[in-house]
């Protein structure tokens, strides 16, 4: 049996825990870490496993197959460089970095460990999301022309009175970097590489240093043309992508997990074979993280790199790094344009919000 362990004891932590638990015998939760002592005692005595005061002292004591990093994204990177020098496998949650230069680090760091990095993405493996792909790929839906993908949450005030919450140097971005991240890291891994972006980002409502809501549209490598809207306005909240295929309309509204009742297939005039093809396989299973985490350890069963690999991860962190790029300086941003002598490298914030100085 394959050992875990989760640093970071808050919310998304029991997540994780669930996800591990549901997967049996395959693997076992067996220590947790937290800068808040008391949090992570209550934690282990609730899911029976043991604490530890470090991450450093946990890497030391326990033989471990996976590290599940779910503390505030300005750890990330650091805690995942500490287990890479461990050799020991990383699950880490989005955002994974605060910058496209932090992912070239945690890619410098991977080449020389034994242990691989992989992004807690879980919306890719939910069911529906594989059959998608795999139809696409076969040819079944045609050729790939419009999509929208938006993210219509909501937050209040309330909501970032916790200290690192709409921060560039805590959070490295608003509901782009935190919210929508997730509908459009889907939304890359369905219509592949994207070329270019126009976008805004703007500060409607909140008091934050981040935006609050922003918008993209972005120009695929194939052709596509697709919309992308991340809001933490939206009093009805929503989750919702769409893709328009020469054959059939295919979309999904969910609002944190989907299972196949939430996605809806549309045929063309004439192409209702693409629907039966579709309903050829149904699944009760609701996207989420035990989805990635079976994925995951298949991965390690097999010898292969575990998903998300960082590449994936730097794809979709390059397109968030683009659309700020895009809305703070006003032009199109193409895929590859950001570079190490380009000020949206070391920060999403890059040249500084148009608001930063209202503030």
């Amino acid at each position: 049996m394959r050992r875990a362990a989760i640093v970071g004891t808050g919310a998304i932590a029991t997540s994780h825990a669930e996800a591990l638990r549901a997967c049996g015998e395959r693997i076992e939760l067996v220590a947790v870490v937290d800068v808040d002592a008391d949090r992570a005692s209550a934690f282990a005595s609730e899911w029976g496993v043991r604490v530890h005061p470090s991450l450093a002292a946990l890497l030391d004591a326990e033989q471990l197959d996976v590290v599940h990093i779910c503390t505030p994204p300005r750890s990330h990177v650091p805690l995942a460089l500490e287990c890479l020098a461990a050799d020991v496998n990383v699950l880490v949650e989005k955002p994974p970095a605060l910058s496209l230069s932090e992912i070239d680090t945690l890619i410098a760091a991977e080449h020389g460990s034994a242990g691989r990095v992989a992004t807690v993405f879980q919306h890719r493996f939910g069911p529906a999301a594989i059959r998608l792909r795999r139809l696409a790929a076969e040819g079944v839906l045609g050729r790939s022309l419009v999509a929208k993908c938006d993210t219509l949450w909501y937050r209040g005030d309330a909501y970032f009175d916790v200290p690192w919450r709409g921060t560039w140097e805590n959070e490295g971005g608003g509901p782009t970097m935190g919210h929508g991240i997730h509908q459009f890291d889907l939304l890359l891994s369905v219509l592949g590489p994207w070329q270019e972006i126009r976008a805004l980002a703007a500060r409607q409502a909140r008091d934050v240093a981040t935006e609050d809501v922003s918008m993209a549209l972005v120009t695929f490598a194939d052709g596509t043309v697709a919309s992308v809207i991340n809001s933490l306005l939206s009093p009805r909240e929503t989750s919702e992508l769409r893709f328009d295929f020469e054959r059939a309309t295919v979309e999904v509204e969910h609002l944190y997990g989907y299972s196949d009742e939430h996605w809806t297939v549309t045929p063309a005039p004439g192409q209702d074979e693409v629907v039966a093809r579709w309903r050829e396989e149904q699944s009760g299973m609701v996207s989420g993280h035990r989805c990635q985490l079976e994925a995951f350890l298949d991965a390690l069963d097999s010898g292969e790199t575990p998903p998300v690999t960082l590449a994936d991860t730097r794809n979709t962190m390059e397109f968030i790094a683009a659309l700020y790029a895009s809305a703070f300086t006003g032009t199109v941003v193409k895929a590859g344009q950001i570079g190490p002598d380009s000020p949206f490298y070391a920060t999403m914030e890059g040249i500084g919000a148009p608001w930063a100085n209202a503030r």
